[in-house]
């Protein structure tokens, strides 16, 4: 129970410092969006 609670207060800090810091915002967006591209082209050089 303590775990799952700090893991979310943790969850919500974090959140709140996105929702107020824009440049962190858009930094963690375009590598979210650099990780899917490039998960993508792998699954596409992997198919045959």
């Amino acid at each position: 129970m303590r775990t799952k609670h700090m893991m979310l207060s943790a969850l919500g800090a974090g959140a709140a410092y996105l929702l107020r810091n824009k440049q962190a915002r858009q930094k963690l967006m375009s590598q979210f969006q650099n990780f899917t591209n490039g998960s993508k082209s792998k699954q596409d050089t992997q198919t045959p």
